[in-house]
């Protein structure tokens, strides 16, 4: 009972692996949706199964319902900056696929990311027992890692940007 949501998360993986394999014809977008798929995944896979990671093993959580933290903010410990490098990727992704989301905009979905994440661990701890906390510091953690993300992606736009306008002008002369 403890696992159905790695099987749920696996299947559905699976699946759309399968149909981006079978539709997408673009080498690129194929490339770039797998590695899309396999971060999300993979994220999946760490806050909604009773797997922990702690930077050098895996192991299995007992069965349990977690905690809850809603007053006590830590942001000077290594599982806030985890949760920040864990949710970089997804800040870079929101700003990839949709460009003119503003910064206000990322980081506002960071904040609802976040409050999702935390509110489904503790409807699955409570349902299925994984034994995942809900933290008001993760919330913030996965939020600042989403704002981050979003401004590196913002970052290396701009410079793709000014190069392509070096590029344009170089050969206009």
């Amino acid at each position: 009972m403890r696992w159905e949501p790695l099987v749920l998360i696996a299947l559905t993986a699976s699946l759309v692996g399968l149909m981006i394999l079978l539709t997408m014809t673009n080498r690129r977008h194929r490339w770039i949706a797998l590695g899309t798929l396999a971060y999300l995944t993979g994220l999946g896979a760490i806050v909604f199964t009773p797997l922990s990671f702690s930077g050098t093993a895996v192991y299995i959580m007992p069965a349990g319902i977690g905690r809850v933290n809603l007053t006590q903010l830590d942001v000077w410990n290594l599982g806030f900056f985890e949760n920040i490098l864990m949710t970089l990727p997804l800040g870079f992704l929101f700003k990839h696929f949709w460009p003119s989301l503003s910064l206000w905009g990322v980081g506002f979905l960071g904040l609802s990311v976040g409050s999702f994440i935390e509110i489904a661990q503790y409807i699955l701890s409570h349902h299925w027992l994984i034994n995942r906390s809900s933290d008001i510091n993760d919330v913030l953690a996965n939020a600042l890692g989403v704002l981050v993300g979003g401004l590196v992606a913002l970052a290396l736009q701009h410079l793709q940007t000014t190069h392509q306008q070096k590029l344009t002008r170089v050969s206009m002369s």
